[in-house]
C-alpha cells in the first residue's frame, strides 16, 4: 500500500508508513499557524520520524519556530515571484543524521563539475520520443516495476498512471520500437506556474544511452510552451546519473532533504536542483 494523500485542513499532505513522513505538499496560507500543531498530532499519532513541509518563504518563521529546519530553498518559485523552502522536522536522531554524508558530498561536487557541458544527445535511429497517454500506461508501470521495487507514489499501478494523466501530471516516453526504454514526468502547478520534473526511469539495457536528457529537454520545452516559470527536481542523493543530468541541464542545486524517501525499501536524501525556465 502507498501513502496516502488527502486533506489536513484546507492544505494537501501525504502520508503513511512507506516513507515514514509526512509529506505538505501544498499549503493553504490560512492554515498555516493552526497547522503545525496538527501536523505534529499526525506525526506522534502514527510514529512518523519526519515531517517534510514545502512551502512559501513567508510562512518559513512559522515552521522554523517549531523546531523545522531548513533544507532547501527556491527562488522565485510561485509564480515567478515568491520564494520556497523545504522544511524537515525529525523525531528521530538517527534519521536526521545523514548516513552517507561522503557519497553525498562527492555527487553534488561532481555535478556540479559537469555544469554547461553539452547536454542533450540525439536519439539513436529506431528510437521515438512522444507524450504518453492512456493506452500506454500498462507499458509504463512495467517499466516502474522493474526499476523501482518502491515508490513514494503507485506508479506501479495503470489506474494511478491513468488518474494522473487526468489531472496535473504529464509524462514521455523513448520507445525502441513496440518497446518502453525509458519515462520522465512532469507534475504540473498551474495555479503557481511551477513543475517538478521526477519519475524518471530507464531499463536496464538501456542505461548510458542519454535517454533522460532527451526526455528532460522535451519536458522543458513543453514547459515553456505553456509559460511555466520554473522547473525543479527533488532527486536522489545517492545517484550519480540523475543529480548530473540536471546540472547538464543547467539546474542549480540548493539542498538536500536527509532521508526522505523511500526508494526500493530504503530511506533515501534527496537533492533539490531548479532552474528558471
Amino acid at each position: 500500500m502507498s501513502d496516502i494523500i488527502e486533506r489536513l485542513g484546507r492544505s494537501q499532505i501525504q502520508h503513511g508508513e512507506n516513507n515514514n513522513r509526512i509529506y505538505l505538499m501544498k499549503l493553504d496560507p490560512r492554515d498555516s499557524v493552526e497547522l503545525v500543531g496538527k501536523l505534529d498530532n499526525l506525526a506522534q499519532n502514527n510514529g512518523y520520524t519526519k515531517i517534510f513541509a514545502k512551502v512559501p518563504a513567508e510562512a518559513q518563521p512559522i515552521f522554523t519556530e517549531a523546531g523545522y529546519q531548513v533544507e532547501a530553498h527556491i527562488p522565485q518559485f510561485f509564480n515567478g515571484t515568491k520564494d520556497a523552502a523545504f522544511l524537515g522536522k525529525y523525531f528521530c536522531d538517527k534519521r536526521k543524521k545523514e548516513k552517507k554524508p561522503e557519497m553525498v558530498r562527492e555527487i553534488i561536487e561532481t555535478a556540479r563539475s559537469k555544469a554547461g557541458q553539452p547536454a542533450c544527445p540525439e536519439l539513436k535511429p529506431g528510437f521515438e520520443l512522444r507524450r504518453l497517454e492512456h493506452a500506454d500506461a500498462e507499458s509504463m508501470a512495467e517499466v516502474y516495476r522493474q526499476v523501482f521495487a518502491s515508490y513514494p507514489f503507485p506508479i506501479h499501478d495503470p489506474d494511478y498512471l491513468r488518474e494522473t494523466m487526468d489531472d496535473n501530471i504529464l509524462y514521455w516516453g523513448t520507445w525502441e520500437g513496440n518497446k518502453l526504454a525509458a519515462i520522465s514526468s512532469a507534475e504540473t502547478y498551474p495555479d503557481e506556474r511551477n513543475a517538478e520534473m521526477t519519475d524518471f526511469a530507464t531499463l536496464p539495457d538501456y542505461r548510458g544511452a542519454g535517454l533522460a536528457q532527451v526526455l528532460l529537454a522535451e519536458m522543458e520545452e513543453e514547459l515553456r510552451r505553456q509559460k511555466y516559470h520554473t522547473a525543479y527536481t527533488i532527486a536522489r542523493a545517492y545517484s550519480f546519473g540523475m543529480n548530473i543530468t540536471f546540472a547538464k541541464h543547467g539546474y542549480s542545486y540548493s539542498g538536500t532533504l536527509t532521508h526522505n524517501t523511500d526508494i526500493s525499501g530504503e530511506l533515501e536524501s534527496m537533492n533539490i536542483w531548479h532552474k528558471a525556465l
